[in-house]
């Protein structure tokens, strides 16, 4: 019997269960999988040899979220963090680049370097009010009234049709769109302009981390400490009902790190019909298609400055990819896609066997879509790196279904666990100061589909642990560092 049941093992829900067991409770997690870690799994997907992670690769909130940094995440695991955050492939040879320093991607823009310092400047000044801000609901008072003034007045002016206000050029443009459609939405919009916005501020902070050897490296990391101070893990238990869950474990609280869509399921009549309806209303967004590439050599760039260079953007100009979104957003497949890729072995050389290379690459398609887009992103890749597909050794692909097959809270292939509009930022996945906090006593919601929302930053789990400890036990929240 424990005092705490989490579902799910992702970095929410770890991060939900490490905290409980630092505050002294008895914690017992149950996965679905066979292994850990939800969005940070790595595995062989294409050869012997060839580590490629399944889901999130670059993680810009390992340096910045307020949890892992309590955690010291960067004590316990290896991050490393590259010169260049990202690159940005444009057609004729030419590529935009964002460099870890601001003024030398400033340097780099040309005519546009004045307007991008105008945009992330200001905010890198502010980068602990915005991270508050951008970490949690937006239903509160915020520390720094300031940091969200000057973050909100950029996202709205990104965000609108006038968004080219002052730039001149076309490289800066599409360097901050292909951020933007990270958060997998209509471009332009206040709410990919606040996601892009943020990425892009990190990229100047504390920069694009990629764990030695695979994200999985967090979840390990974050089982470690769980197993340390008591927790257990259950992998391979599927969990279809809070009633059993509660009677088999005795658990005062349950924390859910499920989509809200799964929790009525568990849940069943326990839940207010009218709190049920709120569940059952949330929206989710277009799915991805994923692919994994074993190569026999580096990508042959182009452009030689985005050989080093572990996150690109490819889609072409700041037109061309929103055009692809919304393309994607209508139910189609674009011709000419954006791909979010990945080549961690720009600097972590233990992904693949000497002298040999992997490329990790996803494409936003339609929701639900069993499109195998393994063509089209070659097709992309090659655009910009020609000799390409004569390196592949080896493809691994998860179309959108496949991809919400795999992982229960990707409904669709949606790897945000609800698309990401700005009410649904408001709406995550209800009006609330408090959302994690069910009215079913000691029942509690933390994942992507709570607030902060998407991205490897295990701050949903952690709010929602808050919640529990506050309101379920009376307890305060336990230091999480290394030496305590």
């Amino acid at each position: 019997m424990v005092d705490v049941a989490v579902v799910g093992s992702g970095p929410n829900g770890l991060a939900a269960a490490v905290t409980m067991a630092r505050a002294g409770l008895s914690v017992q997690v149950f996965e679905d999988a066979d292994s850990i870690g939800g969005g940070t799994r790595t595995a062989e997907s294409t050869l012997p040899g060839f580590l490629h992670d399944v889901c999130s690769a670059v993680h810009p909130m390992a340096l910045a979220s307020p949890f892992f940094r309590a955690f010291e995440l960067e004590r316990r695991i290896e991050l490393l963090v590259p010169e260049v955050s990202y690159g940005h492939p444009l057609d004729g040879g030419r590529a935009g680049i964002a460099y870890r320093s601001l003024d030398r991607t400033v340097e780099a823009l040309g005519a546009d370097g004045p307007v991008w310092r105008a945009l992330m400047e200001p905010l890198l000044r502010r980068l602990e009010g915005v991270v508050d801000f951008t970490q949690g609901p937006l239903l509160r008072l915020p520390r720094d009234p300031l940091a969200v003034l000057k973050f909100g007045a950029r996202a709205l002016l990104q965000g609108t049709p006038a968004w080219n206000l002052g730039f001149a050029l076309d490289v800066a443009p599409a360097m901050l769109t292909g951020v933007s459609a990270h958060a997998i939405g209509r471009l332009p919009s206040p709410s990919a302009a606040g996601a892009g916005l943020l990425l892009g501020v990190l990229a100047h902070a504390g920069g694009w981390p990629v764990p030695k050897g695979g994200s999985h490296a967090i979840s390990q990391a974050l089982a470690d400490d769980l197993l340390a101070h008591g927790g257990r893990i259950e992998m391979g238990v599927r969990i279809d009902s809070v009633a059993e869950l509660r009677a088999a474990t005795g658990a005062t609280a349950i924390i859910a790190s499920t989509t809200p869509r799964a929790l009525v399921g568990m849940a069943g009549a326990e839940l207010p019909s009218s709190y049920a309806r709120k569940l059952e209303s949330f929206s989710y967004g277009a799915g991805v298609c994923k692919v994994d590439f074993a190569l026999s050599g580096p990508v042959p760039w182009t452009a030689t400055d985005l050989r080093a260079a572990p996150t690109l953007h490819l889609g072409g100009s700041r037109e061309q990819i929103a055009f692809a979104e919304s393309e994607v957003l209508a139910g189609r497949h674009p011709k000419n896609p954006y791909v979010l890729a990945v080549q961690a072995g720009v600097i972590d050389q233990t992904r693949a066997p000497a002298g040999q290379h992997t490329l990790w690459a996803y494409t936003h398609v339609p929701a639900g879509s069993s499109r195998d887009c393994t063509a089209e992103i070659i097709d992309a890749v090659e655009k910009h790196a020609p000799g390409f597909r004569d390196l592949i050794l080896a493809s691994s692909v998860q179309s959108a279904h496949d991809v919400g097959a795999y992982n229960l809270n990707y409904i669709g292939g949606d790897i945000g666990s609800g698309a990401v509009t700005m009410r649904q930022l408001l709406q995550r996945p209800v009006v609330s100061t408090e959302p994690w906090r069910t009215p079913v006593q000691g029942l509690y919601l933390g994942s992507a589909s709570t607030p902060p929302g998407p991205a490897v930053h295990g701050m949903g789990g952690w709010f929602a642990a808050k919640s529990a400890l506050k309101h379920t036990f009376g307890l305060p929240m336990p230091a999480l560092g290394v030496d305590v």
